[in-house]
């Protein structure tokens, strides 16, 4: 039996009944690389542990208005994207030479809710978090095509890509409008902020400005002049990340190195995966979910 398969197993054996019992009730799919995955919410959870851990931060967490909620799919700088947050937030309390960062995964210094804080049965206790809090998510049936060399599937990469356009499986453009981020931007423009990895990579230094300004941690005239911003980025970058020893050993999610953290950071690098009939399909769908959300 299959590693991943033994995992599902014993995950299975950790559950509460209520999740047991609602998990007979909700459709569930083949896997692509966990088996199965089950739809809540109109979402497509990737094991049946996660959809516990959701259940128990729906029914426990209380948000408070200065959270700061890191929300991004795999493989789209969530590593760096934390590493940048938790730095500008605590840029008064470490110095560079000794910074967290330097020791310690961002991924545990901006924890997911769902994979961290509530897994395992945990109820969790902020009473040490320091304000703002910061936490991280996903917007569930992700795509993993971008993971195929380093994590098993149980169905081909093409398979996978016919499954993800499938309108029933719900796109992930379409839950990025309807639930997740697009219309609340529009309802509440100071609470909701969307960052672009191509733009990112660009101009690091105009993004950290927006985002400490979008968060109440502007860099004061004297940061800029003693160039803290370009130290932070720095600290943050790609480059520095992926020669850590921190970031070479240990182990992510669903058995995945954290070393394959840390792959090219290059845009454009998806030429390489898809054909051009999967870049027509593609381009196709995600205009017609987002004009759609429009």
């Amino acid at each position: 039996m299959k590693e991943n398969q033994l995992a599902h197993r014993k995950e299975e054996k950790t559950l509460g009944d209520e999740c047991q019992e609602l998990l007979l009730s909700l459709p569930k799919e083949r896997g692509w690389v966990t088996l199965p995955l089950y739809q809540y919410q109109g979402f497509w959870c990737p094991t049946p542990e996660v959809l516990q851990a959701i259940m128990a931060f729906q029914r426990h967490f209380q948000a408070r208005d200065s959270d700061i909620v890191v929300a991004s799919s795999p493989k789209c700088g969530t590593t760096w994207l934390k590493a940048l947050i938790f730095a500008v937030v605590n840029r008064y309390r470490f110095d560079i030479e000794t910074h967290p960062l330097v020791t310690s995964k961002s991924h545990k210094l901006v924890p997911f809710f769902d994979l961290d804080l509530y897994a395992n049965n945990q109820v969790p206790d902020f009473s040490s978090f320091f304000e703002p809090r910061l936490f991280a998510t996903r917007p569930y049936f992700f795509s993993f095509l971008g993971y195929n060399q380093r994590v098993q599937l149980f169905i081909a990469p093409s398979e996978a890509f016919d499954r993800y356009c499938m309108p029933r499986h719900g796109c992930i453009w379409s839950i990025l409008g309807s639930h997740f981020g697009l219309l609340e931007r529009l309802k509440r423009p100071n609470s909701v902020l969307f960052f672009k990895y191509e733009d990112m990579k660009i101009d690091i230094v105009c993004h950290l400005k927006t985002l400490t300004s979008f968060i109440d941690y502007s860099f004061t005239e004297e940061e800029e002049r003693n160039s803290v911003i370009e130290d932070v980025a720095k600290l943050c970058s790609f480059e520095t990340m992926k020669k850590l020893e921190i970031n070479k050993t240990g182990m992510f999610v669903m058995n995945m190195e954290n070393k394959y953290l840390f792959r090219k950071a290059a845009v454009g690098d998806w030429v390489n995966y898809f054909t051009p009939e999967m870049e027509e399909r593609m381009s196709k769908l995600i205009e017609e979910s987002l004009v759609a959300q429009a």
